[in-house]
């Protein structure tokens, strides 16, 4: 294996120059690329990046201006600065200098000039996601009960779309959630949903989803052993500094958790470049510095290197740059006393050489020059030297279309990313939910209505049964008519037999006249009486 990777050649000293190596055993340690724009910082992190691949090393690196898509292609004599990098190769004694691609895999958040990149909402977390859209102490703590919520019921959080249904679920049920798990208030989960939605507006609903990124697809190497180069897309995602900064955090987290711990290896197991690193600290709350302070620190023992390019220096918190011991550190300008001020901490961030003005250097440095401070083997940073930076390998410049289509169709991750998968999550399952419950609603409040009515169709019934029970007791007119006929007739046998009786008893002398009247009218009642 290679001593290290060469960076350029140092000042002048009595075999004729010092080369410059980064310790391939000390790359995990982290780095720094720094400079004024034009000043070459792209050329020296593209010629480090194909170094490493070339000794079987991945590399991940952010495409923030478009420009480093040329990593992928051969440079050719018929390429802008071709003549610049051969006359640059011949200065610094690189005989074998030669044009050469580089395996490469793009990516893109977007899924326009690469591979889709996903996540879903569960594998970023509360935390991250807090920290992505701003929210204060109770928010996260609401946004923490319902990723609670929705692994206790099985609910998986996949989108955005799965994330605002749950949220929906919990300020309907608030009262029930804050009895269980602690305050739950509306205005806390509206204040959450207005931030999701600006999030998806900046095209987070592009980056979370399915199928998500396995890490390992960034940790190939090809069949000759060269490490892939991973490129993202970040032209646009530039627009969207939270997202971009949030996005290069949660891919850290990841391998951070998914890597065993190896602690020095021969030679890193991923190397990260982040192209205009300030935009991961630019108004950035204190709490997500620190994560990424953390991460920063914690992920040199499984391997991977960190290396932020940047144009000042004081772009950088410290306690970030604490841990940077490997520095390029390219020209500075004068022009205001800020850039006075990173002009000074720059110089004293380097081991003093006593035969280098470093202040005086900084602003003085050509294109393609810059002031080198790697680790030794021992893990001491190295005496700062002015140095001419080898020149890269690959293109200089970005691919065509047509040569990208051509790069995507012979990934070895292509048609794994490309479609995205909607399977059944929250989103589905709360919706069946509650059209389920809204069916057994409407089922009930048809039931009770169909009992109403069932009510009081009996009881019209009743009362018609009692009615016509109350009319079956009445004798009918026919009824009447007979019974009236029948005391007419029985009436006027008992007077004509009351008569005959009275005549056989009394007679029917006219002397008893009287008397048989008498007797007439008696007998004529008691049959009368007999006959009703």
């Amino acid at each position: 294996m290679s001593d290290g990777i060469f960076i350029g050649l140092g000042a002048p000293d009595k075999d004729g120059g010092m080369r410059q190596l980064l310790n391939l055993r000390r790359a995990n340690r982290h780095g720094l690329i720094a400079g004024a724009t034009g000043t070459g910082k792209t050329v020296t992190l593209q010629g480090i990046a194909e170094s490493f691949s070339a000794l079987g090393v991945p590399v991940f690196l952010s495409d923030v201006k478009g420009d480093l898509s040329g990593i992928a292609m051969a440079g050719s004599p018929t390429f802008k600065n071709a003549d610049k990098l051969v006359a640059r190769a011949a200065e610094i004694g690189l005989t074998d200098y030669g044009y050469s691609d580089n395996p490469a895999i793009f990516w893109d958040l977007y899924g326009e000039q690469g591979h889709p990149v996903r996540t879903t909402v569960s594998e970023m977390g509360p935390l991250l996601l807090a920290r992505l859209m701003g929210l204060n102490e109770t928010q996260e703590g609401v946004l923490t009960i319902a990723f609670r919520y929705a692994d206790e019921e099985g609910l998986l959080l996949l989108d955005l779309g799965d994330l605002q249904a749950m949220l929906a679920y919990c300020a309907d049920n608030a009262g029930t959630l804050s009895a269980r798990y602690g305050n739950v208030t509306k205005a806390s989960v509206g204040a959450i949903q207005r931030q999701l939605l600006q999030l998806e507006a900046q095209g987070g609903d592009h980056f979370f989803g399915e199928p998500a990124l396995d890490i390992n697809d960034m940790l190939r190497v090809d069949e000759q052993g060269r490490g892939y180069i991973n490129i993202l897309a970040a032209d646009r995602l530039m627009q969207s500094p939270k997202l971009y900064a949030t996005f290069l955090l949660w891919l850290l987290s990841e391998l951070f958790e998914t890597l065993p711990e190896v602690g020095d290896p021969d030679k890193p197991v991923l190397v990260f470049f982040f192209d205009e690193a300030h935009l991961l600290f630019d108004d950035a709350p204190k709490a997500l510095t620190d994560k990424i302070e953390q991460v920063v620190r914690l992920i040199r023992s499984k391997g991977v290197g960190v290396y932020f390019v940047t144009q000042n220096p004081i772009d950088i918190p410290e306690e970030v740059a604490g841990q940077l011991g490997n520095r390029v550190q390219h020209a500075l300008r004068a022009f205001t006393p800020r850039d006075q001020r990173a002009i000074h901490a720059a110089a004293e961030t380097f081991r003093i050489n006593p035969d280098l003005d470093v202040e005086t250097a900084i602003t003085e440095l050509k294109v393609g020059e810059a002031l080198v401070s790697l680790l030794q083997e021992d893990g001491s940073p190295g005496i700062v030297q002015r140095t001419l930076i080898a020149p890269p390998r690959s293109r200089l410049g970005p691919v065509s279309a047509k040569e990208r289509a051509i790069i995507q169709s012979i990934s070895p991750c292509d048609g794994k990313y490309d479609a995205a998968v909607d399977r059944e999550s929250a989103e589905e399952i709360l919706a069946a939910r509650g059209e389920a419950a809204a069916a057994a609603a409407l089922a009930s409040k048809a039931q009770a209505e169909a009992d109403k009515a069932a009510a009081a169709q009996a009881k019209v019934e009743a009362k018609q049964r009692e009615a016509a029970a109350r009319e079956a007791a009445k004798p009918s007119t026919i009824d009447k008519a007979v019974q009236s006929a029948a005391r007419s007739a029985a009436s006027s046998v008992g007077r004509q037999v009351a008569n005959e009786l009275g005549k056989a008893v009394f007679g029917s002398s006219r002397r008893k006249a009287s008397g048989s009247g008498i007797a007439g009218r008696l007998m004529r009642g008691i049959l009368g009486g007999l006959f009703k």
